[in-house]
């Protein structure tokens, strides 16, 4: 099957299972030249399940970009919720609080704008209380760390997403000289090898190609 194949499939199920009410989101993220690196709608529909099945009410959310995925998770946490997203780029953060304002969930999102890791340790100076899930789509070099940062802002039964893990396949070549391939290995085998966490690799075909998401869940000391 070729990637024409999977994107067919993606159309059928936005059809009958996602809805493109959010279309919209996509279409100002390309007119402003944002880079077309959404998640695609069934995954957008898949974080936002995700996020209702852990009865989330605090999301932090590494990498905004135009605020799509964003938008899934502030509905997932309702009118009482908080989602927290960290954008490096100004102009992306501009565009994202004005399609969440637009989507009508902009007041449930608190959008801070620099380079993540310079954001994470303020954010936990503030001393939040625990997110109930996390989703890490930035930087891939920095994906280690942000799991890590993860873990600092979180509980016990707390859920990690990392994305875009899989690389076309690249993670199974340990010889990968590829960045993204590299650090994709590094936050798996962090995952495996962390005694707080309990994981696993979804992965993933559609419009977007051949990927996938790390899932990870927060574990209690008695577990």
């Amino acid at each position: 099957m070729t990637t024409a194949d999977w994107a067919e499939v993606d159309r059928y199920l936005v059809e009958t299972l996602v809805g493109d009410e959010d279309s919209e989101t996509l279409r100002a993220n390309a007119a402003a030249g944002l880079p077309a690196i959404d998640v695609s709608p069934p995954q957008g529909k898949f974080l936002y399940l995700i996020a209702k099945s852990v009865r989330a009410r605090r999301v932090l959310e590494v990498g905004t970009l135009g605020g799509y995925s964003t938008t899934w998770l502030a509905r997932a946490v309702g009118k009482a919720g908080r989602v927290v997203t960290l954008e490096y780029e100004p102009k992306h953060a501009e565009v994202a609080g004005r399609n969440l304002d637009r989507a009508g969930v902009g007041e449930r999102v608190d959008i801070r704008v620099g380079a993540a890791l310079d954001s994470l340790p303020t954010l936990a100076e503030e001393q939040p209380e625990p997110f109930d899930l996390v989703f890490i789509d930035a930087d891939k070099v920095n994906n280690a760390n942000y799991v890590r940062w993860a873990l600092r802002l979180t509980r016990p039964g707390s859920v990690i997403i990392v994305d875009n893990v899989v690389r076309n396949g690249g993670i199974a070549d340990a010889a990968s000289t590829d960045a993204a391939v590299r650090a994709s290995r590094e936050v798996i085998e962090l995952i495996a090898a962390e005694p707080r966490l309990d994981g696993t690799v979804l992965q993933t075909v559609g419009g977007k190609g051949w990927d996938g998401f790390a899932y990870a869940v927060v574990l209690d000391e008695d577990d």
